[in-house]
């Protein structure tokens, strides 16, 4: 498994009556593969993954598994309220084709560090798949801190690579001066791609990438290899607006929406999520409307 480049995180697709469109997430999963991204995480928290069944994460995996063969990798994200859910989803994903896990802390349940190790680490142990923390401390109230995940890192042969989403950029090259090269860096959090990437990350787990991924792939790429030139540049201010909806409170309604409005994905959420409406709806259709109107070539 190579945890590099723009790896989306991927929304489930809704039908009308609030199933899993299982055609459209094959279709979306292509297109964005197509656009030049790496892999595909399904069942995240942008995946709305905590209202999802069992049965229906195994059968979204296998649709994204079969959508694109061997052309790019099917990760899954682990989440369970308890671990012996968690090893089953882990499990499950292994038999289902999926190349690789990310694995959280158990939410909901803001542990310390020696239960979250023992969580993680019974997930990790299940499979032999090549797996990835995340680490999310203002979403999960549990923070992996550089020098817990040099002890994971060593106690776990099959932990390849952090997601790191507490949106410190200094955790980056306190991770590094501990452990080096041996877990891949990617970031977490879209409005920090470009500082992420030139402080060494290897890759972006991406949201807005649902909406845009030939722009995600180009400018994480030219940040990687610090050739952000004028018009590179342009390209970020353009898209950081929308790259910021990443990190708010209604961030899966917010990208959804942004999906249907360039016409590759609808509204529709899972409550306790509602469609956004009032202020929520009028102050995101004026982002998403501004920089429709900007849109440049890439």
């Amino acid at each position: 498994m190579n945890w590099t480049g723009v790896i989306p995180a991927m929304t489930t697709a809704w039908t009308a009556r609030l199933a899993v469109d299982h055609r459209f997430m094959a279709r979306h999963a292509r297109w964005m593969i197509d656009a030049g991204c790496t892999g595909i995480v399904a069942l995240g928290s942008l995946g709305e993954g905590a209202t999802l069944t069992f049965e229906e994460k195994e059968a979204i995996l296998k649709t994204l598994v079969d959508a694109l063969g061997k052309r790019a990798p099917v990760i899954a994200g682990v989440s369970a309220l308890s671990t012996a859910e968690a090893v089953r989803i882990a499990k499950m994903a292994e038999q289902a084709g999926c190349q690789g896990l990310m694995v959280l802390p158990p939410y909901v349940y803001a542990s310390d560090w020696r239960e979250m190790r023992a969580h993680v680490s019974a997930v990790m142990r299940a499979t032999r798949l090549s797996c990835m923390l995340y680490n999310n401390p203002l979403a999960y109230k549990t923070d992996f801190t550089p020098p817990q995940i040099a002890e994971l890192a060593a106690e776990h042969a099959n932990l390849h690579a952090v997601k790191e989403s507490s949106a410190d950029i200094r955790r980056l090259a306190a991770i590094r001066a501990l452990i080096g090269q041996r877990l891949s860096l990617l970031v977490g959090v879209d409005d920090m791609i470009v500082e992420g990437a030139r402080a060494g990350a290897t890759g972006w787990i991406a949201g807005l990438v649902n909406a845009f991924p030939r722009e995600s792939v180009v400018l994480f790429e030219a940040a990687r290899s610090g050739e952000m030139g004028e018009s590179l540049t342009a390209l970020y201010n353009w898209f950081l607006p929308l790259l910021r909806l990443d990190v708010t409170v209604k961030f899966v309604q917010q990208i959804k929406l942004t999906q249907e409005r360039v016409g590759m994905g609808n509204a529709r959420v899972r409550p306790p999520r509602l469609e956004l409406a009032g202020e929520d709806l009028a102050y995101t259709t004026s982002v998403i409307d501004a920089v429709l109107a900007a849109r440049p070539r890439v």
